[in-house]
């Protein structure tokens, strides 16, 4: 039921986002050298056929004026299992709003169950000043499952 609200909200932010995107000036991009973001979307779960929402929080760092940055992040599935990630991120601007994420970590659910987890994220930008937003996709593997999302990304750099 959320699922499709959010899905809702995603597309009319994302349709104004593109209008706005219309007017701005193409020619002057700026990427600063360090980002905070969070993404919030509906995660659905393929081997137990659920779906619930999550968190992911990061920090990255452009490595000089490169299309690489380096960081951490999080996420949070909000389910009864308690999923929660941990990871190292590795980013790649394939083009200036396109970029890949790739992320290996540790999945942990409770005190006892640790995982290991990969997420490979693909994210696409809209600049507003220090904030960028847009529409994020993600899909993630550890060795009890695996699930995908399609969310919003905010970020803000400095």
């Amino acid at each position: 039921m959320y699922t499709k609200y959010l899905i809702l909200i995603i597309f009319l932010v994302s349709s104004s986002i593109l209008k706005a995107q219309e007017e701005h000036d193409h020619n002057h991009i700026h990427h600063h050298k360090n980002e905070i973001g969070v993404a919030i979307s509906p995660v659905y779960f393929f081997g137990e056929n659920e779906t619930s929402a999550s968190l992911h929080l990061h920090y990255s760092h452009q490595l000089n004026e490169s299309k690489f940055a380096v960081g951490l992040g999080y996420e949070r599935i909000f389910d009864e299992h308690k999923h929660q990630t941990i990871g190292i991120v590795g980013s790649y601007r394939i083009i200036e709003p396109l970029s890949i994420n790739l992320s290996p970590g540790i999945t942990f659910e409770g005190a006892e169950e640790l995982h290991f987890a990969l997420h490979i994220e693909t994210t696409y930008e809209f600049e507003l000043g220090n904030f960028h937003l847009g529409p994020a996709i993600e899909l993630a593997y550890d060795t009890e499952d695996y699930h995908i999302s399609a969310g919003i990304h905010i970020g803000y750099g400095f």
